[in-house]
């Protein structure tokens, strides 16, 4: 068995990276791909590695000659490689081809080492290795028929949305018997090139293969083995954190803040979201309508507090839509001046907005962090503070303030002439019924009162970007509008905000199911030893290690299962060690116990490494 790998090309879409090197020179959290692939080779003693070269070919034959690698190198030159594709590459390296079993690789793939081994210890000939089709996939897709022959190459021209259900992605490795190369691949890539020239795929070679009666090629299926395709900075970007090390993964994935569709079968359980909400009607709707929202402009700030006026019952003078409640968090704190109060834990926009020499910051002495209105008031009176933050529920604490103690917080604020600041972000979840004081009244009786509150979250559309912020000071939330852009949110928001009014009985279903939810996971989570979960009102649970784990070794632990978790141990400030769980479906929240469970009980006897 000997492995080929096309390596000619320039690389162009990762600009600068690959401005005097060749494309497979390209680190990947310090190592090159060409030496990760061929120290992955070199440990399966091949006869030998075929390395088609193109661009900056001779840095690359130089810098390869410097590495440990025992297994013998040789080389083909593609001197066209400027005007040619690979399929001239592969072709150009036809004889070697011909001549023993082969690995095939194109030289911009990073993967797992036990990617190798499937097609390795796979009895079959000749494979095409492939994986479920996901959104962030480009190019080649294929059919896979009875006894996974591939029964198709999907063409661009083919290839349909409505349909990818049904396709695989190649990966761009592959297993090529002699007996196939010889008798088949070889031949239709001679004809192939002399009827439509040189500047084409080699996958084209294989969609005429399928049209075979007998294609003798199959496709081996990857099951959860890692794998990425780098064509441009961004794949370089995800592909640093798909194979960091251990102890950088979690943080470089944190840091990220999202955009985790792009990482295959990562379960996240660190951001949060209604698992429940939106229902697929509304979905739909959406989507009928995404031709006409994508080439039109939203409407203006006036028309969009509008729509937020009708969907939350606010006078329109009285609220204003912001591009997520982020955006609207900054203006607000940019326009409050004096001491302000804040609670840690908390959700740290608020206090990263101000400046810690005028924050004055109440620490709750309790074992579980919980505080009630009573608790704030009394450490908060006399304090000089001119300005207050109430997270309710509090995250990542889950801490619940009942109405009546918001109400009391209220009157006492009001009293010291303090802006009271609530952010509602979560209190849907709440088991408590019309918890909410978004409401005209409460905003008109109470002038320096605000609430926020993000749609995202409790409406399970994140990737909207809306919430709201509203106060019965007209003069305030005028403001507040001319600091934000006229086109802060873009049509997809607004469109949402028009139809969801329709679905104010779903929500409320989605609301019930959840908490049903929640009531179950909880159940779960408390029966995992050595994990104490507090009580949360929110759509999430924070929860102490007590086992002596450090809580940033088990989220290390759990992507290695490719689950995502909260690491809350820079945030305690008390040397305890606690994560923070989302609330998700019932599977997915029951596959999180167990993993959590085994992970704990493995730290517990010494299993774990």
């Amino acid at each position: 068995m000997q492995a080929l790998i096309l390596a000619a090309g320039m690389g162009k879409r990762l600009k600068g990276l690959t401005e005097k090197n060749t494309k497979c020179m390209v680190e990947v959290n310090g190592v090159t791909l060409a030496e990760r692939m061929l120290s992955q080779l070199d440990r399966k003693h091949l006869s030998r590695i075929v390395i088609v070269t193109g661009y900056e070919g001779k840095k690359l034959v130089d810098y390869i000659s410097g590495l440990n690698i025992s297994t013998p190198v040789v080389y083909v030159e593609n001197t066209v490689y400027d005007r040619t594709n690979n399929i001239y590459s592969l072709y150009l390296a036809r004889n070697y081809l011909g001549e023993e079993d082969t690995l095939l690789f194109e030289s911009d793939i990073i993967f797992e080492d036990a990617v190798i081994d499937l097609l390795l210890d796979d009895p079959r000939e000749t494979l095409a290795l492939v994986d479920r089709y996901e959104s962030w996939m480009d190019g080649t897709c294929v059919r896979i028929g009875m006894d996974d022959h591939i029964e198709a190459v999907v063409s661009k021209k083919q290839f349909s949305y409505d349909e990818t259900g049904d396709y695989y992605k190649t990966v761009n490795i592959y297993k090529f018997s002699r007996e196939f190369s010889r008798t088949l691949y070889i031949p239709f890539l001679k004809a192939y090139l002399e009827a439509l020239g040189n500047n084409e795929y080699y996958e084209q070679v294989l969609r005429v293969i399928a049209m075979l009666d007998r294609p003798m090629i199959q496709a081996k299926r990857l099951d959860g083995q890692k794998w990425y395709e780098i064509d441009d900075i961004q794949d370089l970007d995800i592909a640093s954190s798909m194979f960091a090390g251990e102890d950088e993964k979690a943080s470089l994935m944190q840091k990220r803040y999202g955009g985790y569709w792009r990482y295959p079968k990562l379960l996240d359980f660190c951001y949060l979201v209604n698992p429940y909400f939106p229902p697929k009607k509304l979905e739909d709707e959406l989507k009928s309508n995404f031709s006409s929202l994508l080439v039109q402009y939203p409407s203006g700030m006036d028309v969009v507090s509008l729509l937020a006026s009708r969907n939350f019952g606010i006078d329109r003078e009285c609220i204003v839509v912001g591009n997520g409640a982020a955006e609207l968090i900054h203006v607000l704190m940019d326009r409050t001046d004096g001491r302000l109060g804040v609670i840690r834990p908390t959700f740290e926009e608020y206090p990263n907005r101000y400046n810690p020499e005028d924050t004055v910051v109440f620490m709750p002495g309790t074992e579980d962090f919980s505080y009630t209105a009573g608790d704030i008031i009394k450490y908060f009176d006399g304090s000089g503070i001119s300005s207050l933050v109430i997270i309710n529920p509090d995250n990542p604490t889950g801490n619940y303030i009942k109405a009546d103690g918001i109400k009391e917080l209220l009157e006492w604020s009001a009293e010291n002439k303090i802006k009271l600041i609530v952010d509602e972000s979560f209190a849907d979840f709440a088991d408590e019924r019309d918890n909410t004081l978004l409401e005209q009244g409460f905003l008109e009786r109470y002038p320096l009162f605000y609430v926020i509150k993000s749609i995202s979250k409790s409406y399970g559309v994140p990737g909207l970007r809306l919430g709201i912020a509203a106060s019965g000071d007209r003069d305030a939330i005028k403001r507040i509008k001319e600091d934000v852009s006229i086109w802060n949110i873009n049509s997809f928001a607004e469109c949402y905000l028009q139809v969801s009014e329709k679905y104010k009985a779903e929500y409320e279903e989605a609301l019930a199911r959840f908490r049903e939810e929640r009531e179950q996971m909880w159940k779960e989570l408390s029966a995992v030893p050595g994990l104490r979960v507090f009580p949360s009102q929110a759509n999430y649970f924070m929860a102490e290690l007590q086992n002596g784990m450090s809580s940033g070794s088990l989220v290390n632990r759990l992507l290695r299962h490719d689950i995502l978790i909260k690491d809350l141990s820079g945030k305690m400030g008390c040397g305890r060690q606690f994560i923070r769980v989302a609330v998700r479906k019932r599977d997915e929240n029951s596959r999180l116990a167990s993993v959590l469970r085994q992970e704990m009980e493995d730290y517990s006897i010494g299993r774990l490494d």
